[in-house]
């Protein structure tokens, strides 16, 4: 039996990836026998930010005293105290990364549309004394770190020369595919869209390709929100198809939920997943509004509708939260 300690941005009932990822792989490593210890950061996310990240630092010094190996389910917020503090103690530790804070937090300042590929080859002069110190703290993370766990090697490829990785110090274990469902015939052809209303998620664009969708087909409708986890669910159940049209996107959950709920997706070309998808799904250009008009248009024919879901019923791999927490297992173990 292991200590384990999970440090986590996230934690249900708060809702978004990490949320659900610490959750499942909790109780999958309890399963297995291992004693488990999460610690969230958003209950002091009430507190400046800096004060927040000392605070935290202290909040889990007793639970890494006490473990084996610790992980944390992001590249700054957690991440920093946890590294602090797990080579405080000699600790062993494991950062998973989700997206990409830094890309994320220049796009919604600058409003400029640049996809995560070109990001660290374009950008990097154009960096605010705020975006320059996160740059340098994150790659003294990330190099300072037992193991660095990517969802996909599209990630890991965009960061290994920018943040200067140590690709030896690296590892893939890929998100959860679950097993297939009944999917339910829709009533309407709407299409949903279920995200955080941020600049990269191309929302704006997205409503004006719909803008000229409507005025050749206005049957179709664009279903807009943030919604629990369970509330989610229901909505992908009954839609007609799921979009994700973002600048980029690493490994997008609402993705993996369509395939396992069998509804057909749009999803950016311009993702982690392109590899593993490409038999399945209907990608677009996330710049191209003409793009995003025509595909729309194209999924809400019958026929390829039908073609689509029969690509999907033949997709047959899945990652189960049991393999995930053994993959965990086997690297720590290696470590």
């Amino acid at each position: 039996m292991k200590k384990i300690l999970i440090a986590t941005p996230l934690y249900p009932p708060d809702i978004g990836g990490p949320a659900e990822y610490a959750y499942n792989l909790e109780c999958e490593l309890n399963n297995l026998g291992h004693e488990v210890k999460v610690e969230k950061f958003s209950s002091i996310k009430h507190w400046p930010s800096g004060l927040r990240h000392f605070i935290y630092f202290f909040k889990i010094l007793p639970a890494m005293f006490r473990a084996d190996w610790c992980l944390a389910l992001d590249t700054f917020s957690v991440a920093l105290p946890a590294v602090l503090a797990a080579r405080l103690f000699g600790n062993k530790i494991i950062i998973r990364t989700g997206g990409d804070f830094l890309w994320e937090q220049y796009v919604e300042r600058t409003g400029k549309l640049v996809l995560l590929r070109n990001f660290y080859q374009t950008e990097l002069v154009f960096f605010s004394k705020k975006e320059k110190f996160i740059f340098k703290l994150t790659k003294w993370i990330l190099n300072h770190t037992t193991t660095i766990v990517f969802s996909t090697e599209w990630q890991k490829q965009i960061w290994l020369a920018p943040y200067e990785l140590n690709l030896a110090k690296t590892s893939i274990i890929e998100n959860y595919y679950g097993i297939k469902d009944l999917a339910l015939l829709p009533s309407t052809k709407n299409f949903l869209w279920a995200s955080r209303y941020l600049k990269l998620k191309n929302l704006e664009k997205l409503k004006l390709a719909f803008a000229v969708v409507k005025e050749s087909h206005p049957n179709l409708s664009l279903d807009i929100g943030q919604w629990s986890p369970e509330k989610l669910i229901t909505k992908i159940k009954t839609s007609y198809a799921v979009i994700v049209p973002s600048l980029s996107e690493i490994s997008p959950n609402l993705i993996l939920l369509a395939l396992q709920y069998r509804k057909p997706f749009i999803l950016t070309m311009e993702t982690g997943l392109h590899d593993q998808l490409q038999e399945v799904a209907v990608f677009v250009d996330p710049i191209n509004i003409g793009d995003m008009a025509s595909k729309i248009i194209w999924l809400a024919d019958e026929q390829n509708y039908l073609i689509q879901q029969k690509k999907m019923d033949d997709f047959s791999f899945t990652h189960s939260w049991s393999e995930i927490a053994s993959e965990f297992l086997e690297i720590f173990s290696e470590l």
